[in-house]
């Protein structure tokens, strides 16, 4: 996976990078922190919780980054 983009579903960017749960938790998603898995994009998980999609796909792409870095 290149670049997280809002076209970017959801279900792809966990299987690949499970630790990037943490960051959908942080921005306080309910769809994962009640275990109701959200398996759209970025940016209809983004509409849905009325949130700022641009700095979610930020910060999950910094984190990846960082996950990349590591393997």
């Amino acid at each position: 996976m290149k670049k997280i983009t809002a076209d970017t579903h959801i279900d792809q960017i966990l299987s690949r990078y499970p630790t990037l749960s943490r960051v959908f938790i942080e921005y306080g998603l309910p769809c994962l922190v009640c275990g109701e898995p959200f398996w759209g994009t970025v940016e209809q998980l983004g509409k849905q919780y009325d949130m700022n999609v641009c700095k979610l796909i930020e910060k999950l792409n910094e984190e990846k980054g960082k996950s990349d870095e590591k393997t």
